[in-house]
């Protein structure tokens, strides 16, 4: 990937891009002879929410790096907002995506202060002294941050923060950067209840919002799903399983196949729980 030194800016990508917000076809990630990830094609549309689930193994942080354009794949195509990736500058998609990770949270100084965290999401930058900053930008990191209900953590270091604070704050640096799409790997992974239930709540607010741009979230478990998300990738041993409206798929078949037991799926409103049979 061409990391070139010219810095594209948040909106550098915005103008003239066609296509859906994220577009994947035939890509397969090998290592060892072995794929990880195997000939998937996908598409996520404008106005969609999708949730990406399977085993352990079976591919989905991979396949979440190969849509933020941190993972060149072996082989097949990535287009981020009608953008091949591969023909322009790698940065400037990379503006154009939100993301959050456990990954991303371990790259980040503890001592960086929250809003400069938050700051960074707008250059998709990890240290917030790599580019000027304007009064527009912190401008922008504060109303995300108040968005998902984090401005009273603007003056505090990152790494003195709870784990469902932390969550917060870069639930907000993925947003502050005006993206085309939302990425979020296990979001409510290490998380209390208390702070899952509230982290899933925000997401499901930030689903409500037309506002919010297409986003997909990939988790373990049925029940860190939030309401309002419209459809679900299955995958197993790096194939998808199943794609299409979430009711659809996550249903007791699809997710038996995936998880290669007999599960039983409830759902109670717009939460969904699986057990095995």
């Amino acid at each position: 990937m061409d990391d070139s030194t010219t810095d594209p800016g948040p909106d550098a990508a915005s103008a003239g891009s066609t296509g859906p917000p994220l577009s994947l076809r035939g890509v397969s990630v090998v290592r060892d002879g072995r794929a990880i990830v195997d000939d998937v094609t996908w598409a996520v549309r404008s106005g969609e929410r999708w949730v990406v689930m399977g085993p352990n193994g079976s591919g989905k942080t991979t396949l979440l790096r190969i849509a933020g354009l941190w993972l060149r794949p072996t082989a097949g195509e990535v287009a981020v907002d009608g953008r091949v990736s591969g023909r322009v500058d790698v940065r400037t998609l990379r503006a154009r995506i939100g993301f959050t990770s456990l990954a991303l949270a371990d790259s980040l100084r503890a001592d960086v202060d929250a809003l400069d965290v938050v700051m960074t999401g707008r250059r998709a930058a990890l240290e917030a002294w790599w580019h000027p900053w304007t009064d527009a930008d912190r401008a922008a990191a504060r109303s995300e941050m108040d968005r998902v209900g984090a401005a009273h953590l603007a003056g505090r270091r990152f790494g003195t923060l709870s784990a469902g604070e932390r969550q917060r704050v870069l639930l907000a640096r993925a947003l502050a950067g005006t993206p085309a799409l939302l990425l979020l790997d296990e979001p409510a992974a290490g998380l209390d209840l208390g702070a899952r239930e509230d982290l899933v709540t925000r997401l499901g607010a930030l689903a409500a919002d037309p506002a919010t741009p297409p986003a997909v979230l990939v988790t373990h478990h049925p029940e860190e799903i939030p309401a309002g998300f419209t459809h679900a990738l299955l995958l197993r041993d790096g194939r998808a399983v199943a794609a299409g409206p979430i009711r659809a798929v996550l249903a007791d078949g699809p997710l038996s196949e995936a998880f290669a037991l007999p599960l039983s799926v409830r759902w109670s409103g717009d939460r969904v729980s699986a057990q095995r049979r």
